[in-house]
């Protein structure tokens, strides 16, 4: 079965504009879905990742290091950033954690950045990890098709690479 995905603009701040993608029919984008399901499950987790998704979008913009690489082959990331030092610390119960929440990311540029799913990692490699493994393995073929399609100007860039645009009925074939 074909996968079609279009785009949905998720937030704009002055330094990142945030996109998702909405599988097939759903009426919720794949950002949204982790959204719901992380306020249920792990609320202070994901609390800590929306946090990071406005510093970024306000302060810092998506510079590389604020995203956590965690393929060695495709540019897919995730948040939060790695270490527990940096803003927003992350506490929960008075001390300092990781946070092994992984929200899975493509960053287009330091102003763009595609918001996919993720779930709680219980594994060293995601590829490993029940829990984040179907999210990891999406966002990889997500990203590979964003790319293909910003090559062949499905997606183009706003003329200062803030922004991208695209025709209302695109849809990403996976």
């Amino acid at each position: 079965m074909n996968i079609f995905a279009h785009i949905k603009p998720i937030a704009r701040y002055s330094k990142v504009s945030y996109y998702s993608l909405v599988l097939n029919d759903n009426s919720l984008s794949l950002f949204e879905e982790f959204v719901a399901v992380q306020t249920e499950s792990n609320k202070s987790k994901l609390n800590h990742i929306l946090s990071w998704i406005k510093i970024i979008g306000i302060k810092y913009g998506a510079q590389i290091h604020h995203f956590r690489s965690e393929a060695k082959i495709a540019d897919t990331s995730a948040l939060p950033p790695k270490g527990v030092k940096r803003e927003p610390a992350y506490i929960e119960k008075g001390k300092k954690s990781s946070n092994m929440l992984r929200l899975y990311t493509f960053r287009l540029n330091e102003n763009v950045v595609f918001l996919f799913n993720g779930d709680l990692k219980t594994s060293r490699y995601a590829q490993d990890c029940p829990n984040v493994s179907p999210h990891f393995h999406l966002a990889n073929k997500l990203t590979a098709a964003i790319q293909d399609a910003l090559e062949e100007k499905e997606i183009r860039w706003i003329d200062d690479f803030t922004q991208i645009e695209f025709e209302q009925d695109f849809k990403l074939e996976l």
